[in-house]
């Protein structure tokens, strides 16, 4: 490659120098010297105005003064210059007091002649070089449009390795014997097992699909092709299947080794289906991608990994045994998992003696390892901007409330004290229902500083992993919610929009349990609706009535009836606590932030 560059590099740059030599010698006439005739030089003889003749075959050059240029003029080469001039005139003795001298005529001036004449040839020709290497790249790039664009990694120095990843011990597991086959496959061979040809893995996004991929790499030492589902569909039909031969064959000459596609719903979806009917590139794409998975000719070491956080948008055919052998779930870590997690990142950070991960991972549920990512890289950013030297514990709980809120504390947004007052008691009727009510998780703060797109909120964490939820935390759920309103409406006599989240949180909740849940007494175990998922769009388009008008006029009773018993609860629950909602506002109103400390020696105290 450095030879091709210093080759063109050297032909542009002739180009360039004949170009410029070009400019200069038509665009410069004014340093060429002036031309006279013989009979001009026969009248400047005559008056005496010339020193010198150099005589340089048919050019003579004309000295006339040294402050004025010389000048050119020519002469017949068969004629010596001195009879010429005398027949024009000049006297022998005129002709005696000028220094004539004669030199051989140099080859310099036909080279540069003949140089000039042909630097316009050069320029075209440099030209036309340079057209036909564009049109060569061209090709080159259109002979190339069928090649696989996938990244290959050698595997001999893995960066990621089971121990970089954490919170997925099951999945660990599964992917542990994918990397034994790929070690020693005569192993398993020996009893008849068959080399698994693919490994799907489904999760939400952030679980660490991709990182769980390049860990088998690096575990099993072997070359890693790379590539997203998008980069195999193309607006030309068969490019995309052009690119998965090619992928394939590559792979072949690399076996044993690894081909990880992310986001296989892009092309994997189902066959002829679709708003717009069927795509033809997209399904020749994923017609080879099963062919060349599981077909005539595929006994090779090439194992298929491939990461999708939306399976049920796949094509059965691509699911089978035979294609994806095995299905790996990453799923949202638990508690144990959140830890574990953490330990990975915050590994060479400084971190503070009074960090504790336990309590950090029991106030993230639902995080996954991008979140927690995300949390301990807001934490670093944070301990930096305070000039500290190690991250605490006061910057992960800042970053696990900017991350779980949306954005950092708005403590220079301008609130009037009316609005303030209203903040806080709605707060207050938040966090007093939250600590009355059975069910209900813990507080871990509450703050009437806007956070987000938040007013003022109650930070609840739960105390552990929920994976079945009873009818009594939603009943509690939905009284919690409810609490900010009957706050407004029992001390300004009024209600604000202050509560139009919580309204639409609660009313979601009384729905799901009616007609999703069962959880309705009179309407019974039941499910009503069915939730159509479009699989074109990959997402919940539309809900499928299968129900008469009767039942969903049962329904919105059941549902009104749920939410206008907790709303009874709540009026009475704050109605006969009216002085601890008046001592929290308070002490939301001096302090604007109270920890689950400061809020339970408060709620004592009243």
């Amino acid at each position: 490659m450095n030879a091709s560059w210093s080759r063109n590099a050297f032909v542009y740059l002739l180009i360039l120098v004949a170009g410029a030599a070009l400019f200069f010698n038509i665009y410069k006439p004014d340093q060429a010297p002036q031309q006279i005739s013989l009979s001009q030089l026969a009248t400047a003889l005559k008056s005496g105005q010339v020193q010198e003749i150099v005589v340089k075959g048919a050019e003579v050059e004309v000295i006339q003064d040294a402050a004025q240029p010389p000048v050119v003029t020519r002469r017949e080469e068969n004629t010596p210059l001195t009879e010429t001039l005398i027949g024009l005139g000049v006297e022998s003795a005129q002709l005696a007091r000028v220094k004539i001298s004669y030199e051989a005529p140099g080859n310099t001036g036909n080279w540069l002649a003949l140089l000039v004449n042909l630097l316009p040839i050069l320029f075209i020709a440099g030209l036309f070089f340079i057209l036909f290497r564009q049109t060569q790249g061209s090709n080159n790039q259109a002979m190339s449009f069928g090649k696989s664009r996938a990244r290959l990694f050698t595997g001999d120095k893995p960066t990621v390795t089971f121990d970089d990843v954490a919170g997925s011990d099951e999945a660990k597991q599964e992917l542990e014997e994918i990397v034994e086959f790929l070690k020693e496959p005569q192993k398993f061979a020996a009893l008849g097992a068959r080399i698994p040809k693919g490994v799907l893995l489904v999760g939400p996004p952030g679980t660490g699909k991709t990182l769980m991929a390049k860990a088998v790499s690096g575990e099993a030492g072997v070359p890693f092709f790379s590539i997203s589902g998008s980069e195999f569909v193309e607006m030309f039909v068969g490019v995309g299947a052009s690119r998965v031969r090619d992928l394939f064959e590559q792979a072949k000459r690399n076996s044993p080794c690894i081909i990880f596609i992310d986001e296989i719903d892009a092309v994997g979806r189902y066959r002829g289906t679709g708003l717009g009917g069927s795509h033809d590139e997209r399904e020749q794409t994923l017609n080879q991608i099963l062919v060349e998975m599981d077909g005539f000719g595929t006994d090779t070491n090439v194992i298929l990994i491939a990461a999708t956080n939306r399976p049920d948008i796949l094509d059965p055919a691509l699911l089978r045994p035979g294609r994806f052998d095995r299905r790996v779930t990453m799923d949202r870590p638990d508690v144990k998992g959140r830890m574990a997690i953490l330990n990975v990142h915050v590994r060479g950070k400084p971190v503070a003696p009074d960090v504790d991960l336990e309590a950090i991972a029991k106030q993230t549920p639902g995080f996954v390892g991008a979140d927690l990512e995300n949390v301990v890289n807001e934490a670093a950013i944070l301990a930096a901007r305070r000039n500290k030297r190690a991250i605490g514990m006061a910057e992960l709980q800042e970053a696990v409330e900017r991350i779980g809120m949306g954005g950092p504390e708005r403590r220079s947004r301008l609130i009037s004290a009316r609005d303030k007052e209203v903040i806080a008691y709605h707060e207050a009727g938040h966090a007093i229902v939250a600590r009355m009510v059975e069910h209900s998780d813990p507080i871990q703060k509450i703050t009437i500083v806007p956070r987000g797109g938040a007013g003022g909120y109650v930070w609840r964490v739960s105390d552990r992993d929920r994976v079945l939820v009873a009818r009594s935390y939603y009943l509690d759920s939905i009284a919690v919610a409810l609490g900010g309103r009957v706050a407004e409406e029992l001390i300004f006599g009024d209600v604000s929009n202050g509560a139009s989240q919580d309204i639409q949180q609660l009313t979601s909740t009384a729905r799901a349990m009616v007609t999703r849940f069962g959880m309705s007494e009179k309407m019974g175990p039941l499910q009503f609706g069915q939730q159509d998922e479009m699989v074109f769009l990959g997402r919940e388009l539309a809900e499928q009535r299968d129900y008469s008008e009767e039942v969903a006029e049962l329904i919105d009773d059941e549902v009104r009836q749920i939410v206008d018993e907790a709303y009874q609860r709540v009026r009475k629950m704050l109605g006969t606590n009216l002085d601890l909602l008046h001592t929290v506002a308070r002490a939301l109103l001096d302090r604007e932030t109270l920890s689950h400390d400061e809020f339970e020696e408060v709620f004592q105290a009243a």
